[in-house]
């Protein structure tokens, strides 16, 4: 129940006693934020039961005190929904996930959409299938090792800073994304060895990672940079699929008439003639020239 008092105590930092008429001179005051005593007063429940929260040392809490306690947080939706997966973990032993494979109908459409980069996200943001487009407007998923195809990784461990103008945005959007999915899937083994992989290799993600930030990629923009034709903004959009919750299918466009959009037809001219994406029972596409499949 670590995860839980760590995310409690970073999100009780970052209010401030002021905006609730606290004072806050104080020299005895020795933590910033709220303290405990004070976070169970404005949640209306005893001290004692909070510290037993906080400590992980509660059972089946109720949906009453998990609002009041996020409520006194000024917690947003998806920090909320972080704090009852934390505060109420899946019980039962874990099976052992099955990989993950995209069905064929997305894999054409993922084919079909020539003018639209696109791809599949899986489990701890893996990348499962990628159009042509994609490969060249997002990354370059074919020229990675298939363990290696994966969002985080190329934001915080190959091109993030390279193709991302607003690095420090897109890094915090994706270490939201990760905290959001470990909430889901507490204990996940995977999940451990890639957050380990992260940390050893990026000092800015050990940063954000201690934040506790929760935050779902659902839209957004991001503003690329590519070598051959500069700056470009794109809107992205997540698109979970109904049958598999873990599957998200990401896509990115471009405003009408916009220099993006003169860009990413540039770069969709390199993409001609490139082959359809792998499938089970298909062969994979050569390396950083055409859209593939990697099950995970």
């Amino acid at each position: 129940m670590s995860e839980l008092g760590d995310f409690l105590r970073s999100r009780r930092a970052a209010v401030r006693p002021e905006d609730f008429g606290m004072p806050t001179g104080s020299a005895r005051r020795r933590v910033p934020g709220l303290r405990r005593e004070e976070l169970a007063l404005l949640a209306g429940i005893s001290s004692d039961y909070y510290i037993r929260l906080e400590q992980g040392r509660t059972r089946n809490v109720s949906d009453a005190v998990l609002d009041a306690v996020a409520d006194a947080l000024q917690l947003g939706e998806d920090e909320r929904t972080y704090l009852r997966n934390l505060a109420r973990p899946a019980q039962g032993r874990r099976r052992a996930a099955r990989p993950q494979r995209v069905r064929p109908g997305l894999l054409r459409l993922l084919e079909s959409l020539h003018d639209v980069p696109a791809f599949v996200m899986g489990r701890r943001m893996d990348v499962l299938a990628w159009n042509a487009l994609a490969s060249v407007a997002v990354a370059d998923f074919g020229a990675l090792a298939p363990r290696d195809r994966n969002v985080a990784k190329h934001v915080f461990l190959f091109e993030g800073p390279d193709r991302y103008v607003e690095f420090e945005k897109i890094a915090k959007e994706c270490v939201g994304h990760l905290r959001a999915y470990a909430g889901r899937h507490p204990g996940e083994p995977e999940m451990a060895s890639l957050i380990g992989e992260l940390s050893l290799g990026s000092e800015v993600f050990r940063r954000l990672w201690a934040g506790h930030t929760v935050q779902e990629k659902t839209h957004g923009t991001k503003l690329m940079r590519h070598p051959a034709v500069g700056e470009y903004t794109m809107a992205y959009e997540t698109l979970p699929l109904p049958d598999d919750p873990d599957q998200a299918l990401v896509t990115y466009t471009v405003a009408a008439g916009s220099e993006s959009e003169t860009s990413l037809r540039l770069l969709a001219g390199w993409t001609a003639g490139a082959s359809r994406p792998a499938a089970p029972g298909r062969p994979a596409p050569a390396p950083a020239t055409a859209p593939g499949q990697q099950p995970r």
